[in-house]
């Protein structure tokens, strides 16, 4: 079975999902964006504050091939906008089955506690109504490259289970 690439805006549930799918198929976890920031010594938050978002980026692809390389059935939580960046999309798709998780900007604020929006430098100390504007124009730039995964799944109104058995049985039908 080839890897398993979770992507989606960020907060939509990817970690979350991501541990609790690869639990269910008995196989490794990983999410670049822990990666990165085992290997830098940095908060995602930090990198972007002081290396830049171009710096970010090359780093998160340096973790994605880094994972890849190992050949091996994995769950991969990728960043939110590592799709969108460069060739990573079509790197994404030869690469394993990709699963779009998809979430409204409303959904998403709400499912956002202050911690999180905190830790998200693109996110930071925006008020309630500017997040959802924030995050609404975002994700309309960034539809286009998640769109392409092999697996689109719109997840409002189902528990994380369900979610994981859907993606389950999408990848048994795909393999």
């Amino acid at each position: 079975m080839k890897p398993i690439l979770l992507t989606g805006y960020m907060g939509c549930g990817k970690s979350t999902l991501g541990r609790k799918l690869a639990r269910r198929l008995g196989v490794p976890f990983f999410d670049t964006d822990t990666l990165v920031e085992e290997h830098e010594g940095a908060a995602v938050a930090d990198i972007f504050r002081y290396e830049g978002e171009e710096r970010f980026r090359t780093l998160e692809r340096e973790a994605l091939l880094g994972i890849l390389s190992q050949g091996a059935c994995c769950v991969v939580s990728t960043g939110g906008g590592l799709p969108a960046w460069r060739d990573n999309a079509a790197l994404l798709d030869a690469a394993g089955h990709t699963v779009y998780l998809r979430r409204t900007a409303e959904q998403i604020a709400r499912r956002l506690s202050p911690y999180g929006r905190r830790k998200r430098p693109k996110l930071a100390g925006l008020s309630d109504g500017e997040l959802v504007e924030f995050m609404r124009r975002d994700m309309a730039l960034r539809e286009p490259f998640y769109a392409r995964a092999r697996t689109v799944i719109d997840c409002e109104g189902r528990t994380d289970e369900e979610l994981v058995e859907t993606i389950v049985k999408e990848v048994s039908n795909g393999e």
